[in-house]
């Protein structure tokens, strides 16, 4: 059984003659909190879109606790441990936000496409998205449409969503893009809580989120792993100054 709930070898990702990806290498151990930050245009979510199996791969090799995952589709690497959220919020508005959980629920309790099933009578999935409610700090917001909630409230319900089905490898893809300073800091302490026990690998461009939650922090510049190392390290690392900076000269930009 491997020690790293994500491996990345030599990943490589081309679209047509553009090398976007280039040759990354990441090793993130069990229980671990990551964080992958990188100036625009580094390859931050083009990443993520290879782990998730939203793009296949040129080259190299991704295992999630241990397994190839090269060529799955993005439901079966759901399926397998591993669940994102996205830049943009992706749930439904026009159900509320209790309905948003519940739908989130219902494939790890083993309900599959059963149409025999009346919603409301399935209590494993009511107390599991109740559970989950709670634990984002919306319980009063319950029997609200999702399209009404706040900003902040949205991105809240996606982490909830993004755990809820119990996945112990979680992808968060910039969580705290446009809050203000109270609802980023809130919004740490929700990926804090809501991820002990399990593994976290996150894309952020803030850095007091990154090093207030970050065991490790990865930097990627331009497709390449630059750095990998403590917050301590990387604060004081010159070479990803000077990427931040803008001394670190592409030959080609990413996206």
């Amino acid at each position: 059984m491997s020690n790293f709930s994500l491996e990345l070898k030599s990943v490589r990702k081309n679209f047509g003659k553009s090398e976007i990806i280039r040759g990354a290498s990441l090793q993130v151990p069990k229980g671990a909190r990551f964080a992958v930050i990188g100036p625009n245009g580094a390859g931050k979510s083009t990443l993520f879109n290879l782990i998730s199996g939203r793009f296949p791969l040129s080259s190299g090799a991704i295992l999630l606790n241990g397994r190839s995952i090269a060529g799955l589709k993005p439901f079966q690497i759901n399926r397998l441990g591993l669940s994102r959220s996205f830049q943009i919020t992706n749930i439904f508005h026009r159900l509320t936000l209790f309905e948003n959980l519940r739908c989130a629920v219902l494939w790890s309790l083993g309900y599959k496409y059963s149409f025999w099933h009346r919603l409301n009578g399935l209590k494993d999935a009511q107390e599991c998205a109740e559970k989950v409610m709670v634990d984002i700090g919306l319980t009063r917001r319950r029997d609200v449409m999702a399209g009404v909630l706040t900003y902040a409230e949205q991105r809240a319900l996606e982490i909830g969503i993004t755990i809820a089905g119990g996945a112990d490898v979680i992808l968060l893809d910039e969580p705290t893009a446009g809050m203000s300073r109270s609802e980023s800091d809130a919004a740490v302490e929700l990926i804090r809580k809501v991820t002990v026990g399990k593994t976290l690998l996150m894309v952020e461009h803030d850095m007091s989120v990154v090093f207030g939650l970050a065991d490790q922090i990865a930097v990627l510049v331009y497709g390449e792993m630059i750095a990998c190392d403590t917050p301590a390290n990387i604060r004081g690392n010159s070479q990803v100054q000077q990427a931040y900076l803008g001394n670190h000269a592409p030959q080609e930009v990413a996206t």
